[in-house]
């Protein structure tokens, strides 16, 4: 979208959609405006100690924003001020740290909180209520804020494992945190693919270790390779420099250091601290690797050394120390492992690893810091002061809450901002699944299967940003604008999901800000969007537009939309096989990218269908109609169009409504191993009269399933029958030397087709 485009849209949403006088995310928890307004100008003054960081940081915030170069003052009378003052009574003295009070005057600004975290928050609020303009008076209504956030954990993640990020990206990305009141930075600094952090003890670590000999290009499931040296990494100076940086912003850096898993960067500069003493390269491709750390006492050594140098840069309360997606093919033939798990009573290799986060998290322990791992540390066994990060959906993280842990929420299903936020065929290639703006906004942190006492260990939230398909720094900020300005008001407590229209009108006004910043946000918003329902005979294709739905145009003969075809008024009726394109337009133009949905009908098209099992929450868009809604999945990018299953099998009973004569059945199923999606075991084809009593036709094997490459079509003798039920077996636990080994795999099914 061009950024005359840009500025059309932007212009036109303003004018078809009210203006709030308050565009603030997040939204305060306490606004109430009054009469009068206070004149902001060149003679304004901001009355503070001039060595406290958050006035000369408003200084020059407002300097940048309307040039106006305002003086810091310790005592000012008698002229119009911003006022930062430090007052006891001013907040609650059961609220947080973070809490302050904003009132506007005709006279004043006066920012009233008890720490300089409650200041600074107040200071961002005041900003975004400061046009972007260069203009000598500017008039802010007079009002009276009082806020604090709800929860405490208020966090953005950034791999820079994946793809290296220079100091002053890093910068920048911690400045996009505090501007909207984040307070969280997860720093991760190490991976298969590169370990980014200068260890003294170690210069191995990034002579080797930071360094690969080519990285993927395309998807994961195209299996291809460039041959460009890639790596770079932090040197302890740089990285107390970022440390200090967001310090100052009042941002918290929390370190991941990888363990036991996601470690061949570390085992190619050390071997010696593998199961097979390797040789091993700095990894090339994405995904999960079978080496290793060995749990043996040098390792132990190596990574207490490790982490003290850690430490030392980092004063945060919580080391993250990974503990994800550690595949046992190793230490399952690793006689060191064997005898060990024999010494130590340990009945698995699962609790194998719970031994060895808790040796890490004693030796922290002692050190008077707190481990935080990703929700895999909870299988064998959770270390006893251990936090968790739950990412694979919110289970683990009701598990460790009910257990008395802390709990950072970070589901993939609302919180992963390397998945598409709109529709695929329109986006920069993505790792897959589907996470637009008002996902985000939906979410819950605290889950309603907590009491309230559980709940009280609930932190907070983040969203993960990981970098396998942001290869720069333009391709983060697109994956993460707008939608961390989503998480940024859930986090503060003050989202509401039934008035996601009116954040969408005041996220929308903040855009002005991110174009003046030269920030490259998503647009995807303003695209036309599409939803199947279904119907009586039919099927329904509801078309949006965050604009005006009435001004898209379509056609459903496969042709290029134009001024004049025809007008979006009611969802377009589908009843038969055709392909519609759509795509707004204004004064005659098209303003958005056309999108185009093929419909291939057929006896399932738009049926009931009952699901035994339900898709994972990460991949269950559309729900059970994903499967009969006449849309096949795009094979390349793994969008929307796909239900997933994680380790439970798809078994799906279609009701055709009257008895048919049935032909040909099909189904679509996915393989994309790097991705732990693999085809089912089997599938076995059942039709019943009665939906109770069903007889089995067909079973395919996995032999045929792979050579047809998942597009499945089985032609029958001529059968009469009303259900029709289609049971795709999930492979299970993943075998050994397989990607995702000792995991649930993935079962990724798509359109059910009957003839």
């Amino acid at each position: 979208m061009t950024t005359k485009l840009t500025a059309f849209l932007l212009l036109f949403f303003a004018i078809g959609f009210s203006q709030n006088p308050l565009p603030l995310i997040p939204q305060p928890h306490s606004v109430h405006l009054k009469n009068g307004h206070f004149e902001l100008n060149k003679e304004t003054v901001i009355q503070a100690d001039g060595k406290m960081f958050e006035a000369q940081y408003l200084k020059k915030a407002i300097r940048q924003q309307t040039g106006l170069d305002l003086k810091i003052m310790p005592v000012a009378a008698n002229v119009p001020k911003i006022s930062l003052s430090f007052d006891l009574s001013a907040v609650d003295a059961s609220e947080k740290k973070e809490s302050y009070e904003l009132s506007i005057s005709d006279k004043t600004i006066v920012v009233k909180a008890e720490y300089e975290q409650g200041f600074f928050y107040g200071i961002q609020t005041l900003l975004q209520m400061i046009p972007s303009e260069e203009k000598q008076k500017i008039k802010l209504s007079c009002l009276q804020i009082n806020d604090s956030p709800i929860y405490s954990w208020r966090g953005m993640h950034l791999d820079c494992a994946r793809h290296f990020f220079s100091v002053d990206f890093v910068k920048k990305y911690i400045d996009y945190l505090a501007m909207y009141k984040f307070n969280t930075f997860h720093w991760h600094l190490t991976d298969d693919q590169g370990w980014r952090i200068e260890i003294k003890q170690y210069p191995k670590l990034t002579e080797v270790g930071a360094w690969r000999n080519g990285s993927m290009i395309g998807h994961y499931s195209d299996q291809r390779y460039d041959d460009k040296p890639y790596g770079g990494f932090y040197t302890q100076d740089q990285i107390k420099e970022v440390v200090a940086y967001a310090a100052q912003r009042h941002i918290t850096v929390v370190p991941e250091i990888e363990m036991p898993g996601h470690a061949v960067a570390a085992l190619a500069a050390y071997p010696e601290y593998s199961c097979t003493g390797g040789p091993f390269e700095v990894a090339k491709q994405w995904g999960v690797l079978d080496d290793v750390f060995c749990p043996k006492e040098e390792t132990f050594t190596f990574l207490q050394n490790v982490l003290t140098e850690v430490m030392a840069l980092f004063p945060s309360q919580y080391i993250h120390i990974g503990g994800d997606e550690c595949p046992k093919t190793r230490w399952k033939n690793c006689p060191h492992c064997q005898a060990l798990m024999k010494e130590k009573g340990l009945k698995d290799e699962h609790e194998l690893q719970s031994y060895f986060i808790q040796r890490i998290e004693k030796f922290v322990n002692v050190k008077g810091r707190k481990i935080i791992g990703w929700d895999e540390i909870l299988e064998g066994g959770l270390a006893p002061n251990a936090a968790v990060m739950s990412w694979r959906g919110t289970e683990g993280g009701i598990a460790a809450a009910k257990q008395k842990h802390y709990v950072v929420m970070t589901p993939g299903s609302h919180c992963y901002f390397d998945y598409y936020q709109g529709d695929s065929k329109n986006e920069p290639l993505a790792i897959g699944g589907f996470i637009p703006v008002e996902k985000v906004y939906s979410f819950n942190p605290t889950p309603n299967e907590l009491t309230a006492e559980e709940s009280q260990y609930i932190l907070g939230a983040q969203a993960n940003v990981w970098t396998e398909y942001m290869e720069d720094a333009q391709k983060v900020e697109y994956m993460i604008f707008p939608r961390m300005m989503a998480l940024s008001e859930v986090l503060w407590g003050t989202s509401n999901p039934d008035k996601y229209a009116d954040f969408q009108n005041r996220m929308i006004q903040q855009f002005s800000v991110l174009d003046k910043k030269g920030i490259n946000y998503s647009k995807a918003i303003f695209e036309v969007t599409s939803r199947i329902l279904p119907a009586k005979n039919a099927i329904l294709l509801e078309l949006n537009s965050a604009n005006d739905s009435k001004k898209i145009r379509y056609t459903t003969d496969g042709s290029m939309p134009n001024s004049s075809s025809n007008s979006y008024v009611n969802p377009i009726e589908i009843n038969k096989s055709q392909t519609v394109k759509a795509a707004y337009f204004e004064n005659d133009k098209q303003q958005s990218a056309t999108i185009e949905e093929a419909f291939s009908l057929n006896k399932a098209t738009g049926k009931k269908v009952t699901l035994v099992n339900q898709p994972h929450e990460n991949y269950s868009n559309g729900g059970a109609f994903t499967l009969v809604n006449g849309i096949s999945a795009n094979r390349g990018k793994l969008g929307k169009d796909w239900l997933g299953f994680s380790g439970k099998d798809m078994n799906a009973t279609i009701d055709l409504g009257k008895p048919e004569m049935i032909n040909k059945i099909s189904i679509s199923v996915l393989e994309s191993q790097g991705s732990w999606i693999y085809y089912p075991k089997g599938i076995e084809i059942l039709v019943s009269n009665d939906g109770q009593n069903f007889q089995s036709l067909k079973q395919i094997s996995l032999t045929e399933i792979k050579a047809v490459k998942g597009e499945v079509v089985v032609n029958l003798k001529t059968q009469n029958a009303q259900y029709v039920k289609v049971v795709a077996s999930n492979l299970g636990k993943i075998s050994e030397g397989n990607p995702g080994a000792g995991a649930d795999a993935w079962l990724f099914v798509d359109e059910i087709g009957v003839e």
